[in-house]
Protein backbone atom coordinates (compact mmCIF):
# COMPACT_ATOMS: atom_id res chain seq x y z
CA UNK A 1 0.00 0.00 0.00
CA UNK A 2 1.28 3.59 -0.93
CA UNK A 3 1.46 6.12 2.10
CA UNK A 4 0.85 9.84 2.82
CA UNK A 5 1.84 11.68 5.53
CA UNK A 6 -1.47 14.00 6.00
CA UNK A 7 -2.29 16.37 9.14
CA UNK A 8 0.52 15.02 11.17
CA UNK A 9 -0.61 11.04 10.28
CA UNK A 10 0.85 8.32 8.03
CA UNK A 11 -2.17 7.29 6.25
CA UNK A 12 -2.31 4.26 3.86
CA UNK A 13 -4.00 4.05 0.51
CA UNK A 14 -4.98 2.29 -2.56
CA UNK A 15 -5.03 4.61 -6.25
CA UNK A 16 -3.91 4.47 -9.43
CA UNK A 17 -1.05 6.64 -9.93
CA UNK A 18 -2.30 9.21 -12.00
CA UNK A 19 -5.72 9.53 -9.44
CA UNK A 20 -5.68 13.29 -8.17
CA UNK A 21 -4.38 13.79 -4.49
CA UNK A 22 -8.08 15.17 -4.33
CA UNK A 23 -10.13 12.13 -5.27
CA UNK A 24 -7.43 10.47 -2.29
CA UNK A 25 -7.90 13.06 0.11
CA UNK A 26 -11.28 12.67 0.05
CA UNK A 27 -12.72 9.18 -1.16
CA UNK A 28 -9.99 7.35 0.70
CA UNK A 29 -9.09 8.65 3.51
CA UNK A 30 -12.70 10.73 4.50
CA UNK A 31 -11.04 14.30 4.48
CA UNK A 32 -14.22 15.92 2.64
CA UNK A 33 -13.29 19.84 3.75
CA UNK A 34 -11.02 19.94 0.25
CA UNK A 35 -14.05 20.75 -2.58
CA UNK A 36 -13.91 20.04 -5.74
CA UNK A 37 -15.10 23.05 -8.24
CA UNK A 38 -13.19 23.03 -11.46
CA UNK A 39 -10.56 20.11 -11.93
CA UNK A 40 -8.75 22.29 -14.01
CA UNK A 41 -6.99 23.89 -10.58
CA UNK A 42 -8.21 27.10 -11.71
CA UNK A 43 -10.82 27.79 -8.87
CA UNK A 44 -8.32 26.55 -5.62
CA UNK A 45 -11.23 24.42 -3.98
CA UNK A 46 -9.20 21.76 -3.72
CA UNK A 47 -5.76 23.85 -1.95
CA UNK A 48 -3.81 22.13 0.69
CA UNK A 49 -0.41 22.67 1.68
CA UNK A 50 2.33 20.05 0.51
CA UNK A 51 5.42 21.38 2.38
CA UNK A 52 4.05 24.54 3.63
CA UNK A 53 3.03 25.45 0.15
CA UNK A 54 -1.09 25.70 -1.12
CA UNK A 55 -1.04 23.04 -3.95
CA UNK A 56 -4.35 22.58 -5.63
CA UNK A 57 -5.22 18.84 -5.48
CA UNK A 58 -7.47 18.20 -8.58
CA UNK A 59 -4.23 18.01 -10.87
CA UNK A 60 -1.99 16.88 -8.82
CA UNK A 61 -1.19 13.11 -9.40
CA UNK A 62 -0.66 11.20 -5.94
CA UNK A 63 1.87 9.58 -7.03
CA UNK A 64 4.00 12.90 -7.12
CA UNK A 65 3.46 13.41 -3.44
CA UNK A 66 5.78 11.26 -1.19
CA UNK A 67 5.33 9.84 2.24
CA UNK A 68 7.83 12.11 3.54
CA UNK A 69 5.75 15.46 1.98
CA UNK A 70 3.79 16.63 4.61
CA UNK A 71 0.33 17.38 3.45
CA UNK A 72 -2.06 19.57 5.53
CA UNK A 73 -6.10 20.01 4.48
CA UNK A 74 -8.42 22.17 6.38
CA UNK A 75 -9.01 19.87 8.98
CA UNK A 76 -5.48 19.47 9.76
CA UNK A 77 -5.01 23.38 9.92
CA UNK A 78 -6.80 23.45 13.46
CA UNK A 79 -8.90 20.82 15.14
CA UNK A 80 -11.27 23.30 16.47
CA UNK A 81 -11.17 26.48 14.51
CA UNK A 82 -8.88 28.26 16.04
CA UNK A 83 -6.52 29.22 13.46
CA UNK A 84 -6.31 32.86 13.03
CA UNK A 85 -7.36 32.66 9.71
CA UNK A 86 -10.32 30.61 10.70
CA UNK A 87 -11.17 33.37 13.55
CA UNK A 88 -11.17 36.50 10.83
CA UNK A 89 -12.89 34.54 8.51
CA UNK A 90 -15.63 34.16 11.18
CA UNK A 91 -15.38 37.38 12.83
CA UNK A 92 -15.72 38.74 9.39
CA UNK A 93 -18.39 36.56 7.89
CA UNK A 94 -16.60 35.82 5.25
CA UNK A 95 -18.46 32.55 3.36
CA UNK A 96 -21.46 33.28 1.91
CA UNK A 97 -22.18 29.63 0.07
CA UNK A 98 -19.09 28.74 1.98
CA UNK A 99 -17.83 26.33 -1.15
CA UNK A 100 -14.41 27.78 -1.92
CA UNK A 101 -13.85 29.11 1.61
CA UNK A 102 -11.12 25.92 2.78
CA UNK A 103 -8.86 26.26 -0.20
CA UNK A 104 -9.10 30.30 0.25
CA UNK A 105 -8.32 29.96 3.96
CA UNK A 106 -5.54 27.62 3.12
CA UNK A 107 -4.05 29.96 0.07
CA UNK A 108 -4.65 32.77 3.03
CA UNK A 109 -2.60 31.06 5.36
CA UNK A 110 0.23 30.17 3.05
CA UNK A 111 0.65 33.56 2.16
CA UNK A 112 0.40 34.74 5.64
CA UNK A 113 2.98 32.39 7.23
CA UNK A 114 5.19 33.64 3.59
CA UNK A 115 4.44 37.22 4.50
CA UNK A 116 3.01 38.25 7.95
CA UNK A 117 2.63 41.52 7.02
CA UNK A 118 0.90 41.39 3.13
CA UNK A 119 0.58 44.11 1.11
CA UNK A 120 -2.28 44.61 -1.20
CA UNK A 121 -0.12 43.55 -4.09
CA UNK A 122 1.15 40.59 -1.99
CA UNK A 123 -3.02 39.54 -1.24
CA UNK A 124 -3.41 39.64 -4.91
CA UNK A 125 -0.75 37.76 -6.32
CA UNK A 126 -1.40 34.83 -3.53
CA UNK A 127 -5.10 34.75 -3.40
CA UNK A 128 -6.03 33.80 -7.20
CA UNK A 129 -9.08 31.24 -5.86
CA UNK A 130 -12.08 32.14 -7.24
CA UNK A 131 -15.36 32.68 -5.17
CA UNK A 132 -18.83 32.54 -7.03
CA UNK A 133 -20.57 34.80 -4.15
CA UNK A 134 -17.84 37.65 -4.70
CA UNK A 135 -16.70 37.84 -1.23
CA UNK A 136 -13.18 39.19 -2.14
CA UNK A 137 -13.34 42.67 -0.18
CA UNK A 138 -14.28 39.91 3.00
CA UNK A 139 -11.43 37.86 1.85
CA UNK A 140 -8.91 40.77 1.79
CA UNK A 141 -10.01 42.13 5.14
CA UNK A 142 -9.71 38.98 7.09
CA UNK A 143 -6.25 38.95 5.59
CA UNK A 144 -5.33 42.20 6.85
CA UNK A 145 -7.02 41.66 10.71
CA UNK A 146 -4.81 38.20 10.75
CA UNK A 147 -1.84 40.56 9.72
CA UNK A 148 -2.71 43.11 12.32
CA UNK A 149 -2.82 40.66 14.76
CA UNK A 150 -7.00 40.24 15.04
CA UNK A 151 -8.07 43.09 15.60
CA UNK A 152 -11.71 43.00 13.89
CA UNK A 153 -12.56 46.76 14.05
CA UNK A 154 -9.22 47.28 11.96
CA UNK A 155 -11.02 45.51 8.97
CA UNK A 156 -13.19 48.56 8.66
CA UNK A 157 -16.24 46.73 7.66
CA UNK A 158 -19.57 47.01 10.08
CA UNK A 159 -20.71 43.59 10.92
CA UNK A 160 -23.35 43.00 13.71
CA UNK A 161 -23.76 39.70 14.94
CA UNK A 162 -27.52 39.38 15.91
CA UNK A 163 -28.14 36.75 18.22
CA UNK A 164 -31.77 36.57 18.33
CA UNK A 165 -34.43 39.57 16.97
CA UNK A 166 -37.13 40.90 19.22
CA UNK A 167 -40.71 40.74 18.12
Amino acid sequence: MAKLNVNGTVREFEAEDDTPLLWVLREQLGLTGTKYGCGIAQCGACTVHIDGEPTRTCVRPVSTVTATQKIVTIEGLSKDGSHPVQKAWAALDVPQCGFCQSGMIMAAAALLKQKPKPTDADIDSAMTNICRCGTYNRVRAAIKVVAKGGDVKSAGLSIEHIAGSKA
